[in-house]
């Protein structure tokens, strides 16, 4: 791990980079691909590689390329830059090893032999996807037809554990806070997106994205599985893939009987809108969600229908019913619009309900002056702020889901 340090002048200044800024990942089918830097694209985060500043120290001009074959994911190194700082002029301190910093966090030996991935791209087209063909779509990009395949593996899979240390790197560069699985682990289910590419006769499969999947046990004899982490390689993403391998995860478990619901592990905010959105869309099917129910209120009918028909949970349930209910809501009828945003801000209030029950056992058993010491109540006219501001921040989002079904309603 890089040790953060802080350098001060002019003369030291020069030698600090953004890493986010110096740092490009490129994906190359042929040999042709290496210097074309259109499909370059930075990394999110490198945080994970040095430190909180995500700085590089000790070089002027610094570039660092990692290169992926599209394919098979063979990677490489390069790093070149103008000037390297002299540690005879910082009082000892040596510039960044930048590449024992990062192959060390990626915990993989990467290759800097260009000549060696320039020879070995002609074999891109021999590699076939591991594991159990799921779906076939596809898409239209600028007027292109391209197509896409989603597969499912695991660690029994032959292969496919070598191909998933390659691929688990681009976690690291791309996911906030991501951390490698425990890939021995039996019950972790792959699910990878790939590219269809024709050529001829010739075809090949480039890597596009892949997602995580563990199995917890549920009592006494079922399984809820999580889903941990899902990635869409940038130059992908705008065009519904995300959605599209989130459907084949959700079509996998709806089909086995021994799954109770789905779960997903600290989910971001793109990935709780794609989610919602193909929650809603299924669920909008069902006579429990119709339109004459959703203004009712929040039922018991809903959680089950949800739960036995498409893995639902009881949480993930209630937040469809809120996205369907306000679709159905005329919000030019005033008494319809309150009546909705009351049911959302009841919802929305249980903490604070829960915190005032809190607050009354406390006051039965203790004095006045332990009560103060003990809790500091939010005035009720800033617990009114908070509720209200929580209410229209989730409305936004809402709307955004609902954008996205009509849209899905009309062909688009």
């Amino acid at each position: 791990m890089a040790v953060k340090r802080k350098y001060t002048g002019d003369c030291l200044d020069q030698y600090v980079c953004s890493a986010n800024e110096v740092i490009k990942l490129k994906f190359v089918r042929n040999p042709e691909d290496i210097e074309d830097d259109k499909n370059s694209f930075p990394p999110e985060y490198t945080h994970q590689f040095f430190g909180d500043s995500e700085n590089i120290f000790g070089y002027i001009g610094l570039q660092v390329n990692f290169l992926y074959s599209a394919c098979r994911l063979l990677p490489l190194f390069q790093m070149s830059y103008r000037e390297k700082v002299k540690s005879a002029h910082t009082g000892g301190v040596e510039a960044d090893d930048v590449y024992k910093i990062v192959t060390d966090k990626l915990e993989m030996e990467i290759s800097q032999d260009l000549d060696a991935l320039t020879n070995a791209l002609p074999k891109e087209s021999n590699f076939r996807p591991f594991g159990e063909l799921l779906s076939s779509f596809s898409v239209e990009n600028d007027e292109k037809e391209e197509f896409y395949k989603i597969y499912r593996a695991d660690n029994e899979t032959p292969g496919f554990l070598d191909y998933h240390q390659r691929m688990q790197t681009l976690v690291l560069w791309l996911i906030d806070a991501a951390s490698y699985i425990d890939e021995e682990d039996e019950k972790w289910d792959f699910f990878v997106l790939h590219q269809h590419c024709k050529d001829g006769d010739d075809e090949c499969y480039p890597f596009v994205g892949y997602a995580t999947v563990y199995r917890y046990y549920a009592y006494p004899c079922k399984l809820r599985p999580r889903i941990s982490q899902m990635l869409v390689l940038p130059q992908y993403q705008k065009q519904g893939l995300g959605t599209r391998l989130l459907e084949a995860i959700n079509n996998c478990y709806i089909k086995d009987s021994d799954v109770i619901d789905i779960t997903v592990e600290d989910p971001s905010e793109e990935f709780v809108r794609i989610r919602d959105v193909i929650d809603s869309k299924n669920c909008q099917t069902l006579p429990a969600f119709s339109k004459e129910n959703l203004l009712k209120g929040f039922s018991k009918a809903m959680t089950e229908a949800a739960k036995d028909n498409f893995k639902i949970n009881k949480k993930q349930a209630r937040r469809v019913y809120e996205i369907l209910r306000l679709k159905n809501t005329n919000l030019d009828d005033k008494n319809e619009y309150k009546a909705y945003r009351l049911a959302v801000k009841n919802r929305l209030n249980i903490p604070f309900q829960r915190e005032k029950l809190d607050m009354e056992k406390l006051q039965k058993t203790l004095t006045p002056d332990e009560l103060k010491a003990a809790v500091d109540p939010i005035p009720r006219e800033q617990r009114i702020e908070q509720l209200e501001h929580m209410y229209t921040e989730l409305e936004e989002k809402y709307k955004h889901v609902i954008d996205r079904l009509n849209e899905l309603e009309l062909g688009k």
